[in-house]
């Protein structure tokens, strides 16, 4: 009896605390709401990335558990996001159907409450918010077991759009089939990536089957559905929409499978202090092209966190180099070294700078 009775005021303190919460929440988007207005008469853009930045540190440093910083950040995004589809509807594309990594990706960095828009490739994702159907986009450009993604890379040089911001998702495989054990299986469909990433459990656990690639994991999982001799590579959420049971989890070959995604948008940032700046160069393949080109960099103590290079499609032996480097465009030492490197006729793009995004998991 006393235990129940202890229960019993846990549950009515919890009920309490529930009512405040939500009352709260009503203040705060209220708030919100006069905010999304003045930022309407300002002409000021809704969606501020820094800004977000900053009230996640800030209550990380509030925090003082039980819950962990990454949980309170999963909450508020959610609040944040529902307070952005109050002031305003928030149109996203990504590479669907859903369910697909670019899926969760979208909904990792925006939350549930935006406005998503599946389509069918990554070019089509560029398509849909240069034409301004779409706010965002979210797109891959890399993943830590398979390298570059290069048709993203080729699209941006054609491209008006910006890197808006960038993101982490920590990539988890899983054979969803209806099928009662691998001996089974006589197909597996997935995206020729994922393919890559779980050759080792494929290879040693069927390595008879017949391997299909289809545009995306999420299509991979809908094509299994009705078939108990075939499987799907795809993740937990594909499982959850499509009905179909894990088989097997975790089948990747690398348990630090991670993709960084990129958001692009046809808005710029403003400095937040910690940032990444992405440019395309174009140089012609002679000797000491790469040399002469890095050097201004280096003149002016910029750190490169990444480059790459794609051939231009355009002329024979002409070079496109994909750049990262640490700060904003706006800094005085990627000014000048850029205004230095137009000054020898090097063709230069910057498709855009942004916060720098911290790895994570989903």
């Amino acid at each position: 009896m006393k235990e129940k009775n202890a229960l019993d005021s846990h549950r009515q303190e919890i009920n309490a605390i529930d009512e405040a919460i939500i009352a709260l929440l009503s203040r705060r988007a209220q708030v919100a709401l006069k905010i999304g207005k003045i930022k309407h008469n300002l002409q000021k853009d809704l969606h501020d990335p820094a800004r977000e930045k900053w009230i996640y540190k800030r209550l990380a440093h509030l925090n003082t558990g039980p819950f962990s910083n990454q949980a309170i950040q999963h909450i508020f995004r959610e609040i944040i996001s529902a307070s952005h589809a109050l002031q305003a509807p928030v149109k996203v594309a990504y590479l669907g159907p859903r369910a697909t990594f670019s899926h969760l990706a979208c909904l990792e960095y925006f939350g549930h409450s935006v406005t998503d828009r599946p389509m069918n490739s990554i070019k089509s994702v560029f398509n849909e918010v240069e034409k301004g159907l779409a706010d965002y986009g979210v797109v891959p450009i890399e993943n830590s077991t398979e390298g570059v993604v290069n048709h993203t890379l080729d699209l941006f040089a054609d491209s008006s759009l910006n890197i808006f911001s960038e993101m982490y998702l920590e990539v988890t495989h899983h054979l969803l089939s209806r099928a009662k054990q691998l001996d089974d299986i006589e197909q597996v469909y997935s995206h020729p990536q994922a393919f890559g990433q779980c050759k080792e459990f494929l290879e040693q656990s069927l390595p008879e089957v017949t391997l299909t690639g289809v545009a995306s994991t999420a299509k991979a999982a809908e094509l299994c559905r009705e078939d108990p001799a075939s499987a799907a590579i795809a993740s937990d959420v594909a499982a959850e929409i499509y009905q179909i049971p894990i088989l097997q989890k975790r089948i990747e070959d690398n348990t630090q499978n991670i993709t960084r995604f990129l958001v692009i948008s046809k808005k710029m940032n403003k400095p937040t202090g910690s940032d990444k700046t992405s440019i395309i160069v174009s140089i012609k393949d002679t000797p000491g092209a790469l040399y002469k080109l890095l050097r201004h960099f280096s003149k002016q103590k910029i750190n490169l966190a990444k480059i790459g290079s794609r051939p231009s499609r355009k002329k024979a032996w002409e070079y496109l180099f994909h750049i990262d480097m640490d700060g904003h465009v706006e800094d005085e030492a990627i000014r000048l070294a850029l205004e230095e490197l137009k000054s020898q006729m090097v063709s230069i793009k910057v498709l855009g700078s942004y916060p720098v995004a911290q790895e994570f998991k989903y």
